[in-house]
């Protein structure tokens, strides 16, 4: 008489029952069908905040700073005075030329006086040509000498005028390198700065696909026209306004593939702030960003929650209900998706039960007990299953 252990015994038994019937039945599943939803679109990159405006002052003359209007770290306007140089001696420069240019014109009144008296004797008896030809030689000498002389008298005055150093463009100015008692020169280097505040670039490098789809998918919107671009401050916060594209760089960086898109976007100051507080604006020239470039209408796309896509070494994919109520693989594109919501490129249509629930019980080719995802699950027959 043969004997066989208790463990070989139930290991034969259970090879000849179902695996549903082993565990009382098609496992339990939540199904829902793919929806169409309005979707808007976009891409993350890390961009850096430019001022549109950055200038070094200097001074265009040497002389001895005698006065300073500005608060450093404050903002002032296009044309405000920001310095004052000495300006006596470029004053007695300047009067001294404009008295060469007054004395020549003296010069040159007496030899036009020369010339006429010598031109109305010329057809009487006691002219000459010769001494018509000197005064006119006469004339045309003092009037170089009279433009040289007011040459000079205008370089003067542009010196006299460089004494009063004023804003190119409006903007936040830093702080000053000469306080006044210094003497400045053009060969000091910048004895301030100056960098505009609203609106502010934002820069941020885009791999060249990446730029072509953009393009193409709001191509029939105007292309990068129709592309808003959000920023999100390094400390996380939402920035409230938006940015719209205005350059993209024509040439591509060979190391990265990718090109530099700029946007343009105000940079208010904040609510309650005033312009020479430090800190009134949220865009610092300089920062890095998080940007966000989306379409500025949503599109309509084909959804599933997130937790429906599985993944595998051959992408992504789901798992449908077919018509014999067994769990079938249905591989799939992702489009634009989010956290929480996959969008649905290409793979399933709105018909489809998507299996999104019960996901860790079910098995390909396997017999499920499908409803409604949230709700009591169903027999094959379409009776709901008793509990």
């Amino acid at each position: 008489m043969r004997f066989i252990s208790l463990a070989a015994f139930l290991a034969a038994t259970l090879v000849a029952v179902p695996a549903f019937a082993q565990q009382g039945g098609p496992p339990s599943v939540g199904v829902l069908k793919p929806t169409v939803k309005p979707i808007t679109e976009s891409s993350n990159f890390v961009g850096r905040v430019q001022a549109t405006n950055k200038v070094d002052i200097v001074a265009r003359v040497t002389g001895f700073m005698a006065e300073r209007f500005f608060v450093e770290g404050g903002e002032v306007e296009k044309g405000a005075l920001l310095y004052r140089l000495e300006r006596a001696p470029f004053e007695a420069d300047l009067a001294a030329k404009q008295a060469t240019v007054a004395q020549i014109q003296a010069l040159l009144r007496n030899a036009q006086i020369t010339l006429g008296r010598a031109q109305s004797l010329l057809n009487g008896p006691a002219g000459q040509r010769s001494t018509v030809d000197d005064a006119q030689a006469q004339v045309a000498s003092y009037q170089a000498q009279l433009a040289a002389a007011q040459a000079q008298a205008q370089t003067s005055q542009i010196n006299l005028d460089y004494t009063e150093i004023h804003a190119p463009v409006s903007g936040k100015i830093g702080r000053t390198a000469f306080t006044p008692g210094n003497v400045v020169t053009p060969a000091s280097g910048p004895i301030t700065s100056l960098v505009s505040q609203d609106p502010m670039w934002i820069t941020f490098p885009i791999s060249v696909r990446s730029a072509l789809e953009l393009r193409n998918r709001y191509a029939d919107q105007g292309g990068f026209v129709a592309v808003q671009v959000h920023v999100k401050l390094s400390d996380g916060t939402d920035y409230a306004p938006v940015g719209k594209v205005d350059y993209l760089d024509p040439s591509v960086a060979s190391a990265t593939d990718t090109v530099t898109m700029r946007a343009i976007i105000p940079n208010p100051l904040r609510p309650g702030a005033k312009p020479n507080e430090p800190g009134n604006r949220d865009l610092i020239d300089g920062s890095f960003v998080t940007v966000s470039v989306q379409g500025i209408q949503p599109v309509m796309a084909l959804t599933l929650p997130r937790s429906a896509v599985l993944t595998d070494q051959q992408g992504n994919f789901v798992y449908v209900v077919d018509a014999d109520n067994k769990a079938q693989v249905r591989r799939i594109k992702l489009g634009q998706s989010t956290p929480d919501l996959a969008v649905i490129a290409s793979g399933v249509t709105d018909a489809d039960l998507v299996i999104t629930e019960g996901l860790q019980r079910v098995r390909a080719g396997a017999p499920v007990m499908a409803g409604p995802a949230g709700g009591p699950p169903v027999m094959p027959s379409g009776q709901p299953a008793k509990g």
